[in-house]
């Protein structure tokens, strides 16, 4: 049986287990768990970090911790019993943990390792504190390392500040919000700010001298200079180096580092130095040779400076190479330093080009203890310290020094009968008492240890040497007093001996017989002669002599008068010895009574420094000379003891205060001191107000502090005397005091009055008695004294008094107080506070104050345990609530309103204060219990009190639940702020209810309400969804679920409103959605009925709820775009099913209404949208592609324009998705999009209001704005033809307005634009359909299909791969079928992605002969609507022999609901058609591409378009071989014989066709040859012979021995003319829509009237898509395939030409089985495809020829005009070659008019094999019978001059050819431009080319000419704008010579197309876009 468990609370898991039986929960090792039950060895649990997976498991796996249990129960939390920081470590560590390896997925490395290598320390650190070994100094350093890291961490992954009292958390409910606010803000500032050092050190470390001459030791010297006072600082820091210029002593770290200590800030600046000095020991010279003596002489070497505070700048670990100068006369080598400073170059240089000395300078900042903690390493391997030349700025008691430093100035010396001047050497000793040598203490400098000796240097030949050698004597104090120190003078002999001779010496003594010691200064010594084997040794001899100059006794002339001198310099820093005869005369007081009075005057002029020494000396003299002669001496000794006190409160000497209380506490024993204090300080305050100078009143006051500490101690030790006699008298004395001190206070002065100054220098000191007089007062007594004294102050003061914010002063530091504390002295003490408090408040004065004294007040009040405390609790949070809580609210509003200061100080400043307000706000309402409440709500006099109270309140927590009123990390706080708001707002929503519901209803009130209800739940801090589990977990234990509350507490007020409720619709309906919004279950299932009631409340007033609908629908909008909402909220609105709890869903709420229809499709329109939007948001997130976003907003946008008309969302989508556009730089597609906009405006002058980006102007403004915004991008996305209509749009207004200027320039852009079109290179997109299946994909892709217009230069594998890169998870599927329903339904996403092919509308243009490509370019890739895509499949049994004969083509085609481009690069389709092509039709196809394609390149050769003649020669042998080798033949096999025309009776039009086509290759080959011949380059000459003899044998295996009449009569038509029109046509089984799938570009159909083949519009030669021209190795290898396979390649690259095939290899349909087409399969690239089977070869590089080289060809049309039945009827698959009826471009009829045949549009068609070529087969379709057949044309003039063939290169352009021309000769009837009768007559033959003149030109152009003035530019619109004719250009004629021979004509067919009477040409009718509408003021 499962019991519940009393003590194993928590566990942690030893060993994993798996959990695999039943209700087993697996456990990982290192978890620790929860134990809830325990059954048999059996415990029952979870993980603390998953607590909702509840299980079994082992008790065996599990390590029981101690534990204790808090609110036990459901929610019990289980807390360990161990070290806090030990809990926050683990807890910690668990989070960083999973963000951890999150950082490692975002790539960020840095802050990875950086905090992996925290977490391993931390764990480290850990471990140390759980073995419990550490000392408790330990313990403490660790714990604080470890809080340091964990804020670091928790800093940089962005957690939440952890508030910390002593390294352990604090819990907020255990302390004061005020201390928590103070507490946070502490360790936000320590943060932010370090406050910056004032003591500053200096590391040097020597590396090395580099210097070319070395040879000798060095001694090397730093010391720190200051250059303003031209004074060392420091002492000196000494290295000796070795002959290699490197540290003598290398393994002895402190002998070359050294810290320079105790530096203050002053100096660190530029004129700051260090300064070194090198000295090498040796020679004499420097160069001179090795004598016979050893005698070493120290003599100057050179000096380098540097500035300290080029420190601050460097690299802290830098090395440093520093500059070695020299000087140039040895006599300056004491001056160097300075010379180098001062830059005096002419007397130093350099010692030489690569001298230098490496040293390592870093300057180090805090106090030497800190230092030790964080430079560890550097104390521990030895560092030797060098000090300042005296005290450092703060000194420190205790501190122990005694050194004194002399430095060798300089001497004069005679010569002493040489000829030149000496050598003088100085020798230091330091002699004791005794006379005997004290050894070792004389240092050179720190770094080596002191000596018995010192040598000084020696200067060459200089009687007056200037040395400046410094050297420290470090004597001990004991032996100061008869020690005195000597200097020996040697000369140097530079001979060969090399002696020292003495000559000299001098000496002084360190101590004089009074017990001063040497004063500090300069000291010219008197030298006394000796002979150089002088015995100094008996001391006694000469001290007995005077020692220097200025002491001499006037008779002693003979020294006087001597020249002989030597100068010292002396410094004394000690903290035992005294140089001040004064100080020592105060001291010795008693031996000179009489010199009292004298010497306490003098006390004033002693130096700090002196005094402090000696403090407690000094004190004890100052309260003898007081207990002995009070009333002689009792104001001398109370001046002094003010003059000390206040001497320890400057900042140098602060340190010495806790000696003065150690001195009071301990050693004072002026027991009857206490009197003559008290009735001084009376007399002083008394004088206060009559004296005219306050300086020294002042002074005593400001030491009130220390007086009153001697004061009460001296009363205590009478006390201890006495057993407390006289304490009556006390007391009285004290009263008296106090009553002075009151009289002088309450004198009323203005501001600035001397005794207004002194009342301020009291009242700061004035707190800092309080403890005192606790000492021997009881509390109530001292707050007596307290009160009166500040009630004594006057009221009615100045707002700008200083003493007004002394006074506030004081009582921040009373409310701080040991006194304040205690709650006796609180109730006496808080009235006074609370007055003071509540007038600055109200005047808004001093407000930093203010709150600071607030938050100390409010820290104290803790909800006691005990009744009686409570009661003391409760009754000063009355007297707060009741004095304050009013005007703390005004304060945080108008601080809140107030504009913030701009500097940053005051700034921060000023956050702290409205910080603070708040925090003391918060600590006020948490303390507030029901009884405060009441009483609060009750003391409000009238309802419009109670109401501004509530408003205030309300708005008040609004400004606190700002996300900036605390930084954002500060969690915790957050937390304790919404929960005093909750429940504060559910005590105040009861007065809501009652004061302001039914006939009292107060909008203001309940709206304010609500708002601040809403923007409660809807903080950041409270979703807890986006925290982590514990984090959540800790938030719900404490706290619970606020957002629920709040929710159920809006309900609940909802519920009370009644009928007020319609006061809130639609107000409040948007602010609810957001609530609803919030991802809680229960939050939603409270909120969503009020909903219902809103809609059922709107039906009753107004009988509809449009007005729920219309805010609804903009709310969510607003809402799901900041990224709120998820898919179970769509659910949420939409589902029948309740979702959560007992809740049902809205819907079923509605549907129980009468109004449930209405409402039932408002609930259908928001989750359609909510699915856009949900969509919409995904999209937008960071890292989405493009793609996606544009897709999505397009599907918006056309959302809100269609189904909820919504203009102004509309309009702003419309400009999110323009942005987007720009982004990606799709500028047409931006063009479009700013276009709805601008359609949707006129050119009026209607004011409309400012708008997004757009200022107030007027609609013609911003549509002339938007005009010239969209011209612009379109110009970017070169579509210019776009651009010119909306030019001349703008120029039609301006010149509307006679606004020339403006009309010039647009005409001038106008003209640009059309420059740009004929100049400038258009690339030519693909076109790909894509299918997006499966749920997986958001809803505006979902299982629908689109066709795509891809990027520049982008081909099906690229387009491929963006698609699955934006589709991580997409599966592209390998097949083109369309999908089965399984696939719709996966939950999976599938791409099918294929080519398509374009089909373009606009024909006229097209077809037109001589239009440009360029120009063309523009009408086959735009407004396109239809695209297609050929499949080719095999029909039955496929015949091996001859594939042919089964080769089916299926072709789909695919309309859009948007032409492309358009406002998005893709749209869905609408609709798709799908027919089948059948063999005959597809080799009639092959045959007319293949022909078209011959004839555009011998029209391209003719004009000499290309460059060389290979594509050409490729072309004829492709087909002529092939035709050898059974090309044609395979054709003729299948369809030519007796079989299939048995069984095919309907096709026997298309055969003859087919006939007909090849007979028209043969003729076209013929002529081809022709052209061939005559180009053909000499070493192709053999190449063409045998093409020609192949040709004829191809002739005779088609049965060709002559030609019939019918082909002889006419040459070659090259006509674009449709093929459909011949004579024997018959209907057609193919779609008229039918159309061949090109899979890169499209090729509209080319217009079956135009003219001219041969025309002057060759086009550019073929190129490929970079543009290059087509060169020798571009193949042409073209066969006929009857493959119309749109998935063949388009792209495959240009391979060199090979020496051709045998024709069989590349052209016998046998070879088919090989590559058998496998449909299925293709859906990947083109060139994975299977080639068509009449390229048997993929892999042979001579047949693969790039599609987009070769001459494109004209496409086939289908008719509009017919019905969808009569679309898949059969027809005859001719092209018309009759150049009769294509010659002339428009008919005319009987009556002279012209007539225009209509143009029907044509779908294009792609090519056939799969890796070699496009075929462009057109497929031909019927023609209505019912239509009227026009009669034959002849053909205008233009063609007989025409003898070229156009070249249709589709590249450069991006167009193609508008078609062949006839070559046939013109008679003169068809010249003169009469017409022929009708009928089949054949025409005349016509003469050759040379018997028309050039200048014939068509008379039946002429009209053409003046009717059609303007090309036809397409509608930007697509409205149904009437196009304007093309005119036609003069075509080029041949020269005669050039002519070769005629062909036979082509037979002579009828057209029977569908021609509109009226002359205008009938396109496939665009759809029209929906009507603009009116934009309503935007």
């Amino acid at each position: 049986m499962w019991i519940p468990t009393e003590h194993e609370k928590y566990g942690v898991v030893l060993a994993s287990f798996r959990g695999t039986i039943q209700h087993g929960l697996p456990l990982e090792i290192g978890d620790t768990v929860q134990i809830l039950e325990k059954c048999e060895g059996w415990y029952r649990g979870f993980i603390l970090k998953n607590p909702n997976v509840k299980g079994i498991f082992p008790s065996s796996y599990i390590h029981l911790k101690n534990a204790h249990v808090k609110n036990k129960g459901q929610f019990e939390t289980v807390i360990p019993d161990e070290d806090s920081v030990i809990t926050e470590m683990t807890s910690t560590l668990r989070d960083w943990g999973a963000m951890w390896k999150q950082l490692y997925v975002k790539n960020e490395g840095d802050l990875f390792h950086r905090l992996w290598h925290v977490m391993n320390e931390i764990l480290d650190l850990r471990r140390q504190v759980l073995v419990g070994h550490l000392t408790h100094d330990r313990l403490r350093d660790v714990k604080q390392h470890i809080t340091a890291r964990l804020d670091w961490g928790n800093e940089q992954l962005g957690l939440d500040l952890v508030p910390r009292r002593e390294f352990s958390m604090v819990d907020p409910d255990e302390i004061s919000v005020t201390e928590l606010y103070r507490l946070m803000e502490h360790r936000h500032r320590k943060k932010e700010t370090s406050t910056p050092a004032s003591t500053h050190h200096l590391f040097v470390h020597v590396k090395s001298l580099m210097s070319a001459n070395l040879g000798e030791e060095l001694e090397v010297f730093f010391h720190i200079y200051d250059g303003r006072e031209n004074r060392p600082l420091s002492e000196r820091f000494f290295v000796r180096l070795n002959k290699s210029g490197l540290p003598k002593s290398p393994e002895k770290t402190e002998r070359q580092c050294t810290l320079f200590v105790d530096l203050g800030s002053s100096d660190l600046r530029k004129d700051v130095y260090i300064v070194v000095h090198i000295i090498r020991i040796g020679r004499m010279g420097a160069g001179e040779k090795k004598n016979q003596c050893n005698v070493q002489y120290r003599r100057p070497f050179g000096c380098a400076v540097v500035s300290i505070a080029d420190l601050l700048t460097a690299d802290s670990k830098d090395d440093h190479l520093l500059k070695v100068y020299t000087c140039n006369t040895e006599s300056e080598w004491s001056q160097i330093h300075e010379n180098i400073i001062k830059k005096a170059n002419s007397r130093y240089n350099l010692s030489g080009s690569n001298t230098g000395l490496a040293v390592a300078l870093q300057l180090l900042h805090g106090d030497i203890d800190q230092l030790r903690r964080e430079y560890m390493v550097l104390f521990t391997r030895g560092v030797s310290i060098t000090r300042k030349l005296g005290f450092s700025d703060v000194i420190m008691p205790g501190e122990m020094r005694n050194d004194l430093y002399i430095t060798l100035e300089k001497g004069e010396f005679e010569k002493g009968g040489k000829s030149v001047a000496r050598n003088v050497e100085i020798t230091v000793y330091v002699l004791d008492i005794d006379g005997q040598i004290l050894k070792g203490h004389v240092a050179a400098g720190s770094g080596e240890p002191s000596v018995d000796e010192y040598h000084s240097l020696v200067l060459y030949h200089n009687n007056s040497p200037r040395w400046g050698d410094q050297i420290k004597l470090p004597i001990p104090v004991d032996m100061f007093r008869g020690s005195h120190v000597r200097f020996e003078f040697r000369h140097c002999s530079t001979k060969d001996k090399g002696e020292k001779k003495l000559f000299g010496y001098s000496f002084v003594p360190l101590m004089q017989e009074d017990g001063r010691t040497l004063p500090d200064g300069t000291h010219e010594l008197i030298i006394h002669k000796c002979e150089e084997n002088t015995s100094l040794a008996d001391c006694s001899r000469y001290l007995k002599q005077p020692f220097s100059k200025p002491n001499l006794p006037s008779n002693n002339q003979t020294l006087k008068g001597t020249k002989e001198s030597f100068w010292i310099t002396s410094f004394l820093c000690s903290t035992k010895l005294t140089q001040n005869g004064d100080m020592l005369d105060l001291l010795k007081w008693r031996a000179h009574p009489e010199r009292i009075n004298d010497s306490l005057s003098k006390l004033k002029e002693i130096d700090g420094s002196e005094i402090v020494k000696f403090l407690q000396d000094t004190l004890d003299t100052l309260f003898g000379i007081l207990d002995e002669s009070s009333q002689r001496y009792g104001l001398k000794v109370f001046d002094s003891l003010v003059h000390i006190i206040n001497l320890l409160q400057d900042s140098k000497f602060q340190h010495f205060k806790p000696v003065m209380d150690t001195y009071i506490e301990s050693h004072f024993a002026g027991a009857l001191s206490y009197r003559d204090l008290i009735k001084v300080l009376k007399w002083y305050v008394d004088r206060i107000v009559d004296a005219e100078h306050q300086d020294h009143i002042q002074q005593v006051l400001k030491a009130s502090e220390y007086i009153f500490k001697y004061i009460i101690q001296s009363r205590r030790l009478f006390s201890l005397a006495t057993g407390g006699q006289n304490e009556e008298e006390f007391r009285v004395c004290i009263h008296e005091l106090f009553m002075s001190i009151r009289f002088f206070l309450s004198q009323e002065n203005k501001g600035t009055t001397p005794v207004a100054q002194t009342q301020a220098v009291f009242l700061r000191t004035f707190p800092a008695i309080y403890g005192e007089l606790l000492k021997i007062f009881t509390v109530r007594e001292v707050a007596g004294f307290v009160r009166e004294t500040l009630g004594s102050l006057p009221t009615t003061v100045h707002p700008d008094c200083p003493l007004e914010a002394v006074k506030l002063q004081c009582i921040a530091k009373t409310v701080e107080s040991q006194l304040y504390i205690n709650p006796d002295s609180r109730c006496i003490l808080l009235p006074v506070v609370l007055r003071v408090l509540q007038a600055h408040m109200q005047e808004q004065r001093d407000l930093v104050m203010c709150a600071q004294i607030l938050s100390s007040m409010l820290s104290l009040i803790k909800k006691e345990e005990n009744g009686t405390a409570e009661l003391v609790v409760s009754e000063e949070v009355e007297l707060i609530v009741e004095s304050l809580l009013g005007v703390l609210l005004r304060t945080i509003l108008e601080i809140s309103n107030r504009p913030q200061p701009a500097g940053t100080s005051m700034r921060l400043q000023f956050q702290d204060v409205t910080g603070e307000f708040v925090a003391c706000l918060l600590a006020l309402l948490r303390q507030m219990s029901d009884k405060h409440y009441q009483k609060l709500l009750q003391a409000f006099s009238s309802k419009d009190d109670l109401r501004d109270f509530l408003l205030h309140i309300f708005t008040v927590f609004r400004i606190l639940i700002r996300p900036e009123m605390f930084p954002k990390d500060w969690t915790v706080m957050r937390l304790v702020t919404n929960n005093v708001i909750i429940t504060t707002v559910l005590y105040l929503s009861d007065a809501l209810r009652k004061n302001f519901l039914n006939d009292k209803f107060d909008y203001k009130v309940w709206d304010s309400y609500f708002y601040l209800s809403v923007i409660f739940i809807n903080q950041p801090c409270l979703q807890l969804e986006s925290f982590s589990p514990s984090k959540r977990k800790k938030i719900l234990e404490k706290y619970g679920d606020m957002r629920v509350m709040m929710g159920c507490e809006i309900f609940s007020m909802w519920q009370n409103l009644g009928e007020h409720k319609l006061n809130f619709i639609p107000a409040m309906i948007g602010p609810f959605l957001e609530v609803t919004l919030v991802p809680q279950p229960d939050l939603r299932n409270v909120m969503i009925p009020i909903f219902h009631d809103m809609m059922d409340w709107e039906q009753r007033r107004s009988g509809n709820f449009k007005q729920v609908e219309a805010k609804l629908i903009d709310k969510l909008d607003s809402l799901m775009s900041e990224g709120k909402g998820d898919e179970t909220y769509r659910e949420l609105f939409n589902s029948i099913i309740p979702l959560f709890g007992p809740y049902p869903s809205l819907l079923k709420k509605i549907e129980r209404e009468t109004w449930r229809e209405s409402g039932i499709s408002l609930i259908a329109t928001v989750t359609r949208l909510m699915e856009r939007l949900l969509d919409y948001r995904d999209c937008m997130k960071l890292g989405e592609v493009d793609g996606k976003k544009i897709g999505c907003t397009v599907s918006l946008l056309n959302f809100y324009k269609t189904e909820l008309n919504k203009e102004e969302m509309y309009i702003r989508y419309i400009h999110k998705l323009y942005d987007l556009h720009l982004k990606a730089q799709n500028y047409t597609e931006a063009s479009y999009t700013l276009l709805l906009y601008d359609e949707l405006l006129e050119w009026s002058d209607r004011p409309l209001r400012e708008f997004l980006n757009y200022p107030m102007q007027s609609e013609w403004q911003r549509k002339e704005y938007l005009h010239l915004t969209i011209i612009q991008n379109f110009d970017r996305g070169k579509c210019w033809e776009n651009g010119i209509i909306l030019c001349r749009e703008l120029a039609d207004q301006y010149e509307s307005y006679y606004d020339y200027r403006n009309l010039s320039k647009m005409r001038m852009m106008e003209a640009s634009l059309y420059d740009k079109i004929m100049d400038q290179q258009r690339l030519e997109p693909e076109f790909f359909r894509v299918g997006f299946y499966g749920k997986k994909f958001p809803f505006f892709l979902r299982n629908k299909e689109f066709v795509c217009r891809g990027h520049d230069y982008e081909r099906l594998e690229a387009f491929q791969q963006r698609m699955l890169n934006e589709f991580p998870h997409a599966i592209a599927m390998q097949h083109v079928n369309q999908p089965d329903q399984t696939i719709y339904q996966a939950d999976a996403q599938y791409l099918q992605i294929y080519a398509v092919t374009p089909i373009p509308d606009s024909q006229d243009v097209l077809q037109r002969d001589g239009v440009p490509d360029n120009i063309k370019s523009f009408y086959k890739f735009n407004h396109i609507w239809r695209f297609r895509y050929d499949r080719p499949f095999h029909k039955g049994t496929k015949d091996k022999e001859n594939e042919f004969k089964s080769l089916w083509v299926e072709r789909t085609t695919l309309t859009l609901i948007q032409s492309l481009p358009g406002i998005s690069r893709w749209f869905e389709v609408e609709k798709r058609e799908l027919v089948e092509v059948s063999p005959l039709e597809n080799a009639i196809e092959v045959i007319e591409n293949k022909n078209l394609q011959l004839r555009t390149l011998i029209s391209q050769c003719q004009s000499r378009q290309m460059q060389n003649i290979n594509p050409l020669t490729m072309c004829l042998n492709g087909v002529i071989d092939a035709a050898v080798n059974g090309g044609l033949a395979r054709y003729q096999e299948a369809f030519f014989v007796k079989d299939y025309i048995m069984n095919h009776p309907e096709d026997g039009e298309k055969i003859g066709r087919l006939r007909e086509l090849m007979f028209e290759q043969a003729h076209i080959l013929e002529y081809g040859l022709a052209v061939h011949e005559k180009f053909v380059p000499q070493d192709m000459r053999p190449l063409h012979k045998k093409l020609v003899d192949q040709f004829h044998l191809m002739k005779s295996s088609l049965g060709i021995q002559e030609f019939p009449a019918y082909v002889r009569a006419s040459p070659v038509h090259f006509t674009n003319g449709s093929p459909r029109t011949c004579r024997n046509s018959v209907p057609s089984i193919i779609s008229p829509d039918g159309g061949r799938g090109v899979a890169r570009r499209s090729y509209p159909a080319v217009n079956r009237y135009s003219s001219s083949s041969l025309s002057s519009q060759a086009s550019n030669e073929v190129s490929n898509i970079t543009g290059q021209s087509e060169s020798s190795d571009e193949v042409f290898n073209m066969q006929p395939s009857p493959s119309t396979s749109s998935l063949s390649s388009n792209h495959s690259a240009s391979p060199n030409v090979t020496s051709s095939a045998p024709s069989s290899a590349r052209g016998s349909p046998q070879m088919a089985e090989k590559h058998k087409h496998s449909r299925e399969n293709a859906c990947l690239s083109p060139r994975e495809r299977p080639v068509s089977a009449i390229f048997p070869n993929p892999l042979d590089p001579a047949q693969r020829a790039p599609a987009h080289q070769i001459g494109d060809t004209t496409l086939p049309r289908s008719d509009p005009n017919l019905s969808a039945p009569d679309k898949v009827r059969p027809a005859p698959s001719s092209w018309s070659l009759d150049s009769v009826k294509e010659g002339m471009p428009h008919s005319s009829d009987s009556g002279g008019r012209m007539l225009c045949p209509p143009v029907p549009p044509r779908p294009p068609y792609s090519g056939s094999s799969a890796k070699n070529m496009r075929s462009q087969s057109p497929v031909p379709t019927s023609r209505s019978p019912q239509k009227t057949t026009v009669p034959p044309f002849t053909p205008s003039p233009t063609e007989c001059q025409s003898a070229s063939l156009v070249s249709n290169s589709p590249v450069l352009s991006g167009s193609y050819s508008s078609g062949i021309s006839s070559l046939s000769r013109c008679s003169v009837s068809e010249a003169s431009g009469t017409e022929l009768p009708t009928g089949d007559h054949p025409p005349h033959q016509l003469p050759p080319p040379t018997t028309l003149p050039n200048s014939v030109s068509s008379s039946s152009d002429e009209p053409i000419r003046r009717e059609n003035k303007t090309p036809p530019p397409y509608s930007v619109y697509e409205r149904n704008n009437p196009r304007r004719p093309v005119p036609l250009p003069h075509s080029l004629s041949i020269p005669p010579q050039t002519d070769p021979p005629a062909l036979p004509p082509k037979p002579h067919q009828l057209r029977t197309g569908s021609m509109k009477l009226d002359g205008t040409a009938d396109p496939r009718v665009p759809r029209p876009r929906p009507l603009p509408r009116k934009v309503s003021q935007l």
